[in-house]
């Protein structure tokens, strides 16, 4: 069966597999600037059609399915939201850093009958309007294998400073608050995931647990939740390229997994320690998450990942 891809000019381009919308990305921007406008994915569905992505939920309404971000960015907030300002002053409403990343075009769309690749140029702008960094994304849908009930998103970055001076990323906590390093690729779950099961390479284990572990100790993250409505389970699983382990990624990555109060995986690129970009430099990432349906097993999860090439 093969996908059928449609592009909504200046609002998104959803694939589709069969009967089922399995994603949009929507590069239109949102209407609140506070929110950190950006480009997103959502929804994000199974081959079944169950949802896996929330949107503007009540406790984070800069939460939108699965997006780039970058939390701490030399004192501007490309996340949306509150900005941690330290451990007296915790986190406060602050419009003037709050950032955002401009669509400035695609370079390509291309499409297969299995397949779906775009390659977009945006623009990382501050809030006074600077431009401080060009990105180069590429997002591709493919490896959709309706025996096992599942797909796959690869999300790819390369990320340039156009300042005059060094961009520094960090998080919350290398600004203070322990064990919340949350930056990078963002995925948010619907409300139904609150409670999901959390699987590493080793086997089962609690948000708690895999908060903060480094990808070179657990290169994925599986997350696994129970829908309401339907009698169906439904799991994520989220890997990193092998490039982004070894000598030549600019920073260690670590998870930022939570489960309870909300359900939500990051990449994080700078968890417990800042890094900074010169200027001129770039710096590179690739990601993928495999959507699917049913309750995975650590078995299962790494058979199909070793099926998929890079």
């Amino acid at each position: 069966m093969t996908i059928q891809v449609t592009h909504t000019l200046g609002d998104r381009i959803t694939v589709g597999h069969g009967d089922v919308e399995l994603l949009s990305y929507v590069y239109r921007p949102d209407a609140d600037p506070f929110e950190s406008r950006k480009p997103y994915i959502h929804p994000l569905r199974t081959l079944a059609g169950n949802l896996a992505s929330g949107y503007r939920p009540n406790d984070h309404r800069w939460h939108k399915g699965l997006q780039m971000t970058a939390s701490h960015l030399s004192e501007q907030n490309f996340w949306g939201g509150n900005s941690y300002l330290g451990p007296e002053t915790g986190y406060q409403r602050v419009e003037e850093r709050v950032g955002s990343m401009r669509h400035d075009g695609f370079g390509s769309l291309h499409a297969e009958a299995d397949r779906f690749t775009l390659a977009e140029n945006l623009t990382w702008v501050a809030h006074n309007g600077d431009e401080w960094a060009v990105e180069q994304r590429g997002v591709t849908v493919h490896a959709i294998d309706s025996t096992a009930g599942a797909y796959a998103v690869d999300w790819s970055i390369r990320l340039t400073n156009v300042r005059e001076e060094p961009l520094r990323f960090g998080s919350p906590t290398t600004a203070g608050r322990e064990m919340a390093g949350y930056t990078g690729l963002q995925w948010r779950g619907p409300r139904d995931f609150t409670g999901g099961r959390v699987i590493t390479p080793k086997g089962p284990a609690t948000d708690q647990e895999t908060m903060g572990t480094p990808a070179t100790d657990a290169p994925w993250v599986a997350f696994t939740a129970t829908h309401d409505d339907v009698d169906a389970d439904t799991t994520l699983v989220f890997a990193h390229a092998p490039e982004n382990l070894g000598e030549g990624a600019v920073h260690a990555s670590h998870w930022f997994v939570r489960s309870q109060p909300i359900p939500t995986v990051a990449f994080s690129w700078a968890f417990f320690e800042e890094f900074e970009l010169v200027p001129g430099a770039s710096f590179d990432y690739r990601y993928r998450v495999v959507v699917a349906d049913g309750a995975w097993d650590v078995d299962r999860i790494e058979a199909h990942l070793a099926g998929l090439s890079w």
